[in-house]
């Protein structure tokens, strides 16, 4: 049986149609360029492709998306160019496993499994049962090393790597489609599927901008009021930490910045807003903070970006995938890297063992403590999360590249209202 392969600069998701049809001369000149196209397989007769492959090495990046012949997508597969040229890493994978023919695509109750890789050999796979077994079954994985990697095959000699779900036994033979016209200019549409990135940083300045109107999805309307200042901190080495200082570190802290030496506004994000309560009133007005922040220069930041940790590899971040720092006591810091040890030290000996002279506690705010080295004058200053787990920091530069704020969100990140 004859598989078509059709080739277009993208894959439109929402109506599982080729996007700008090109051919496949243009195909393979985008390809050796580095520039993002697709390659579908069809056999006739048959509505929904086979399988649709988006190939972009300029993001590092192979994606595959199986179909079924109802349309709904069964599997994907994640994988990444890393530093072998001739290999392909398989980064991650889902399968969807639905129990009927009438089950919609990705419905809450399709059992799927999950396949998270790494190159030093760490994996985890996640199956999650529906059902009457219900919840999730998760072991490491026990894979060959042509089980994780793939030989980077030539424009032109891919196989079709669904041929075994869709009961092709023999190597298919291949037939390219035809394009009746070039592809002409224009953004790709949003529906269209594209290579993943880590998450982004949304719309943090609006945080700290008086007047800001916002909402938390649960709360219709939120004002951001004036940010709060709750002191400073001292930097005399020029090494910002920021970390959850309450889990161990393996030898410091998650995440070191570069700043000038010196001592920073310590502030938080606030929001006021109205609702009922049965208990204390028929309307009841309150604050809340939602984030945390390290103010390093007064100009206003014209970019964010997520910090990422010593050794991580933006080429193996699947789609909104975070990096920052880790707690399971619902706490983070901003302290002296250059005087880590010993401020950790007087953290722990003024919280957790209650020495009066370790540490100054701060009430009525997300920060919890300070404590300084009386050595150096560097200090480390705790704060409060709304639970444990990887809290990503956010940095924001001027114009000129400078860092000029460091942002923890305490709560997730609101939505700006018109």
């Amino acid at each position: 049986m004859p598989i078509e392969v059709g080739y277009a600069r993208a894959w439109d998701l929402e109506a599982r149609a080729a996007w700008q049809p090109i051919s496949a001369g243009e195909a393979q000149e985008r390809d050796a360029a580095g520039l993002p196209y697709v390659a579908v397989y069809r056999t006739q007769g048959r509505e929904a492709p086979l399988e649709v492959r988006l190939v972009s090495w300029q993001d590092h990046y192979v994606g595959l998306w199986e179909y079924d012949a109802r349309g709904r997508r069964t599997y994907c597969l994640d994988m990444r160019l890393l530093d072998d040229p001739a290999r392909l890493f398989r980064r991650y994978s889902v399968g969807w496993h639905y129990t009927g023919p009438d089950m919609a695509e990705f419905d809450k109750e399709c059992p799927k499994t999950t396949v998270d890789l790494f190159p030093d050999g760490r994996g985890q796979r996640t199956e999650q049962r529906r059902g009457e077994l219900g919840g999730s079954f998760v072991t490491t994985p026990t894979l060959r090393d042509d089980e994780r990697w793939m030989d980077r095959p030539a424009f032109g000699d891919w196989p079709l790597l669904s041929a075994r779900a869709h009961g092709l036994g023999e190597p298919p033979a291949f037939e390219v489609a035809g394009v009746t016209e070039a592809a002409g200019p224009g953004d790709v549409p949003t529906t269209c599927w594209r290579p993943p990135r880590p998450a982004q940083p949304g719309p943090i300045n609006e945080l700290f901008r008086p007047g800001a109107r916002v909402t938390d999805g649960y709360h219709p309307e939120m004002t951001v009021v004036e940010p709060r200042r709750l002191g400073t901190l001292r930097l005399p080495s020029g090494l910002l930490a920021v970390s959850g200082p309450d889990i161990d570190h393996g030898g410091g802290p998650h995440i070191v910045l570069p700043v000038p030496p010196g001592e920073y506004v310590l502030d938080e994000a606030q929001v006021r807003h109205s609702y009922h309560c049965e208990w204390e009133g028929p309307q009841v007005t309150r604050t809340d903070t939602t984030a945390v922040r390290l103010l390093v220069g007064e100009t206003p930041a014209a970019s964010w970006e997520m910090a990422r940790r010593q050794g991580d590899d933006l080429r193996l971040f699947i789609d909104d995938q975070i990096s920052g720092f880790d707690t399971d006591g619902a706490t983070g810091c901003f302290a002296d890297a250059g005087a880590w040890e010993p401020l950790l030290a007087l953290f722990e000996q003024g919280l957790i063992q209650g020495d009066p002279d370790a540490a100054e506690h701060i009430s009525d705010s997300m920060y919890l403590l300070r404590t300084r080295d009386q050595d150096s004058g560097a200090e480390l200053v705790a704060f409060a999360t709304t639970g444990d787990g990887t809290y990503p920091v956010w940095v924001g530069r001027c114009p000129a590249g400078d860092v000029v704020g460091v942002v923890v969100l305490v709560e997730g990140m609101p939505t700006p209202l018109p």
